[in-house]
């Protein structure tokens, strides 16, 4: 806060949050500090500096008046401190406005406290007509505040003994209906198929026509049967989702207890249930899978909301092993260049600012275990040299109705995903330029497996692709900070 402006900070009443200090261009931001790019809209007349730094005051200190027991504080710290605003080309009244947090501000290793701070009140800001957090950097001294995955990608491979492939999956269908027994068939068939993993989805619980207990009983015999078939690890994502915490415990502990060595939860739990599951998979040894159910409700939308970048972020430092990330192909929305900021900021160990990916900012995770992707919805072994070249390895591929739909049963839809998936990764290896002679390399080994043959021929003309007006979830500013 500059001098000349600290009697105007003082004076009574209603002043611009500019002029009480959440407008900082000058400022330099710390390597202790949190760093917030947001999208903002301002409504009309409002500068769009003004609209900055009522973000930045919002989301920290202030209040829509001066309060004297700011005197009582060391104001000039705890102030939220928006230090640069850029227009967004192309987008109209649209623009970026950068804000920086002192570490000081945030509760160590709670996700609960950083995000009831960043995005718990100004997203219903009169000033904005729409508000979208975009990205966040989260510096090294607060990170080792949070455990980070239980696992990580490297201790999931060692725990399965699987190494230089994606892994693959499928979720049961229909997810809901079914009988426990009936379910458990389901399972074994896409594991002696040739699959790692099968799941369960995000809505199924414990329903009166399948309760939890049952599930889980049928799914691990199909398990472990297809364990002993195939001389291959294999797990079921047992969904511990539920009512309370004491609920989720129990029914994860039966998991543990029955040989199960991965569960799955909800992002729809919460942000507290998601740590305290995270510790209690790490304290007992089991992977943990995340479904991330409802986060199009404010990461689909490009002007308001979150970006999915940011619940990556979060969910990394909450501890979960597995995250859904998005597929480029498939019916799922996801454009690859923001898809593949997706996948860099859960994987890698460091993280450059990349605007074409829609990344803002350097993100530094200081040995932090990464988390594996989960690629799922609308794919099929007809784009397997797609999901290859836009996902790489550390990524868990999964054909829900491409497996279970084949036309020669479950088992033959996870051998053809196998098959396909094999033959992809032999070409690579091999030095081909498997994603230019994707459809030749399919074919030729369909020749020898007649599974693939007719997966190739039931889905290969499948796209999911639609013409939109959507802008890509990526940075349209020229600069990253």
């Amino acid at each position: 806060m500059t001098s000349d402006n600290t009697m105007e900070r003082w004076g009574a009443g209603v002043i611009p949050y500019a002029e009480m200090g959440y407008w900082q261009p000058d400022y330099q931001p710390k390597d202790t500090d949190l760093l917030a790019a947001f999208r903002i809209t301002p409504q009309a007349g409002v500068p769009p500096e003004e609209a900055g730094a009522a973000v930045a005051g919002e989301s920290s200190t202030a209040t829509w008046t001066v309060v004297w027991t700011d005197r009582l504080t060391a104001y000039d710290r705890y102030q939220g401190k928006c230090f640069r605003v850029d227009p967004v080309p192309g987008k109209n009244g649209e623009y970026i406005a950068y804000v920086a947090y002192d570490i000081d501000l945030f509760e160590e290793g709670s996700i609960a406290n950083l995000t009831s701070s960043i995005i718990g009140n100004v997203f219903g800001f009169k000033a904005l007509k729409a508000l979208r957090l975009e990205d966040m950097r989260i510096p090294p001294h607060y990170t080792k505040t949070f455990q980070g995955p239980a696992h990580g990608t490297v201790m999931e491979r060692e725990y399965l003994n699987k190494y230089g492939r994606p892994l693959l999956g499928a979720t049961v269908k229909p997810k809901l209906g079914l009988s426990a027994r009936n379910y458990g068939r389901v399972v074994y068939e896409a594991l002696r198929g040739g699959l790692d993993f099968t799941k369960d989805d995000e809505n199924i619980n414990s329903q009166p026509f399948m309760r939890w207990r049952d599930r889980f009983l049928f799914c691990m015999e199909a398990v472990n049967r297809a364990q002993a078939e195939t001389a291959e690890i294999k797990g079921h994502y047992m969904n511990v989702t539920s009512a309370t915490m004491e609920d989720m415990y129990e029914r994860a502990e039966f998991a543990r207890d029955l040989g199960s060595v991965i569960v799955m939860i909800d992002l729809t739990i919460g942000y507290t249930a998601i740590q305290s599951m995270a510790k209690w998979a790490r304290r007992n040894g089991m992977l943990l899978h995340l479904h991330r159910a409802g986060h199009s409700t404010y990461t689909r939308q490009k002007s308001h909301g979150v970006s999915f970048r940011v619940i990556a972020k979060w969910m990394r430092l909450a501890g979960v092993d597995h995250i859904h990330a998005g597929t480029v192909v498939g019916k799922l929305e996801g454009d690859p260049n923001s898809v593949a900021g997706f996948y860099d900021t859960l994987r890698l160990d460091q993280v450059p600012a990349d605007p074409v990916k829609g990344l803002y900012f350097d993100q530094d995770w200081i040995s932090m275990p990464g988390v594996m992707p989960v690629a799922s919805g609308g794919i099929h072994a007809g784009q397997m040299h797609q999901l290859l070249h836009y996902l790489g390895e550390d990524v868990v591929l999964q054909f829900g109705g491409g497996t279970i739909g084949h036309p020669m049963g479950i088992a033959a839809g996870a051998t053809a995903n196998r098959v396909a998936l094999e033959a992809m990764i032999k070409a690579r290896n091999e030095g081909r330029d498997y994603l230019a002679e994707g459809e030749d390399i399919l074919r030729a080994a369909a020749r020898r497996s007649r599974e693939l043959d007719v997966a190739l021929a039931t889905w290969g003309d499948v796209t999911f692709t639609y013409e939109s007006t959507d802008t890509p979830d990526v940075v349209e500013t020229p600069t990253s900070v």
